[in-house]
This record gives C-alpha cells, structure tokens and sequence, in this order.
C-alpha cells in the first residue's frame, strides 16, 4: 500500500516538483497547509527555496513549528529539502541578520565561502556508512544543489547522534543529515534524476 506523504504548503516553492517526485517512486501525495494533515501522515517533506528568513516566516504565520517538532519527537517521519533542511537548525544567518530556526538540529547556516556562488549543479557527496538515505548508491552518485548557505558544523552534527553527508565547494558542508526520525537533504532529490528518485525511494522504505 502506497506510504502517506504531506508535502507541507507554507508558501514556499519546489511543492509540485516534489510531488510529483514523490508520486513518481509510489507515494500517496497531498500538498497541503493542513496541520492536521501534516501531523497524521505517514512521512511529512517539509521544502523550501529562497531565504531562511521567509521561510521561516511563513512556518510561523502558518503555525507549523510545534507539529514538525512533535513529529519528530514522537518517532514520524520528516524530511527537509533545500531550505527546509536548513530551517532545522537552530538559526541562520544571513546578511548580518540571524533567523531563529526551529532548533531540531545543532548549529547555524552560514553563507558558504565559496569564490562562486550560488553553488549550482551537480556535485557529488560522501555519504557515511550505515546511511539509509544513499543504501545502494554509488559512490560517484551526483545529486543537484542550488544554494549560497549552508551548515558547515559537520563535527558538531556527529557529536549530536547525527548520520551526516558532505560535499565540497570552497569547503566541506553538511549535504544532507540522517537523526533517528529526521532527514534531511541541502540538495534537491526532486531534481537530481535517477539518483534523487533512489534517495526518495529509499526515504519511503524506510517509514
């Protein structure tokens, strides 16, 4: 039977591209502001593109931050993609201006200090093992970014229980996170092509 999935609509974007990448490996998909909803699916992706302040801004007006915090505490599925992942952290910072996140994960986003920027397109990453986001990858597996922040506190990440994936560009951040419930991916899977789909595959297989 097809697993549950609410894409959460707060107003950012990438909704339908992960519908329909979600729908692609089998999921049964709403995207939907209902937090009723968001709480009672099986698996809750939580997307995000743009600035760590609106999205944050729109968590808040919508009043998700306790239902993504009480899923989490209570063992549901959540996965973050793009700026979603980031708003799991305590803070960001950007532009001198720091964000308070939704604090689920330790440490901050920062502006990455990369000669270019945005990082744009396909990189690949080292996944740990044991990781049940990238089970049967390659490891020359590449995946799509299109962002200027990112967390960089790989060893504080560990420290806290986390399974965490790098990648390179002007330095090594944190590519995507795995903590009990939790997951999370600074890429997007909807857009990296046969290797996103096994990521989203292997999320599903794992509720």
């Amino acid at each position: 039977m097809a697993k549950r999935i609410v894409v959460l609509d707060y107003g950012s974007g990438n909704l339908r591209s992960a519908e329909r990448a979600l729908e692609r490996v089998g999921a049964d998909v709403t995207v939907t502001d209902d937090l009723a909803a968001a709480a009672e699916a099986e698996g809750l992706v939580v997307p995000g593109v743009g600035a760590f302040a609106a999205c944050m801004a729109g968590i808040e007006a919508l009043g998700a931050g306790p239902v993504i915090a009480e899923r989490v505490a209570d063992g549901r599925p959540v996965l973050g993609i793009c700026v979603g992942m980031q708003v799991l952290f305590a803070h960001g910072d950007e532009h001198g201006v720091v964000t308070k996140g939704l604090g689920l994960l330790p440490g901050g986003v920062t502006k990455l200090p990369a000669r270019r920027l945005p990082h744009m397109g396909w990189n690949t990453v080292e996944a740990p093992a044991g990781s049940v986001l990238f089970a049967g990858l390659p490891a020359d597996s590449r995946f799509y970014f299109v962002h200027s922040y990112g967390v960089n506190d790989v060893a504080g990440l560990v420290a806290a229980g986390a399974r965490v994936t790098t990648a390179h560009h002007g330095t090594d951040f944190v590519a995507a996170v795995e903590r009990g419930p939790l997951s999370a991916a600074q890429f997007h899977p909807e857009k990296s092509a046969d290797t996103g789909a096994t990521l989203l595959r292997n999320w599903l297989a794992g509720l």
